[in-house]
């Protein structure tokens, strides 16, 4: 099924909020310690919003791209879930797996819990933006 171009930008402006929403309370309530404990010194006291407002707008044009539309075009909740687990897979790997081979001191657990974090954030948001769409966008 097409949504269109009005249908591609409500689909990306939810999948946009949906992550950031999700990947904020994560960060600021359930993995602050952590991070803070396992990253200390390489983090910023303030974070750099423009770089981090950057990431969130690509990855959620990534997630509809690559995982959303598909899902859609095949009127598929599974296929959504499938192939948002496997974007955030791939790109917090690629980005984890980088840090871990270039920079001195990158945690290992850092790496891996990043990992299955994003995995399972992109599968959820990628899987509730499918089925939102499919209740408001195409009315079923």
């Amino acid at each position: 099924m097409n949504i269109g171009m009005a249908g591609t930008l409500a689909v990306y402006l939810l999948t946009a909020t949906l992550f950031l929403c999700v990947d904020f309370l994560y960060l600021r309530w359930f993995a602050r310690d952590f991070l803070q404990q396992q990253l200390g010194p390489l983090l910023r006291p303030q974070v750099n919003l423009a770089a981090a407002l950057g990431v969130y707008l690509l990855f959620a044009a990534g997630l509809v791209f690559f995982a959303i539309r598909p899902a859609i075009a095949e009127e598929s909740a599974a296929r959504a879930l499938l192939y948002g687990a496997l974007f955030g897979f791939f790109t917090y790997a690629t980005y984890d797996l980088t840090n871990l081979a270039t920079l001195k001191g990158w945690p290992t657990a850092v790496a891996l819990v990043d990992i299955a974090w994003g995995t399972a954030l992109s599968a959820a948001v990628s899987w509730i933006t499918f089925l939102l769409t499919s209740r408001w966008i195409l009315g079923r």
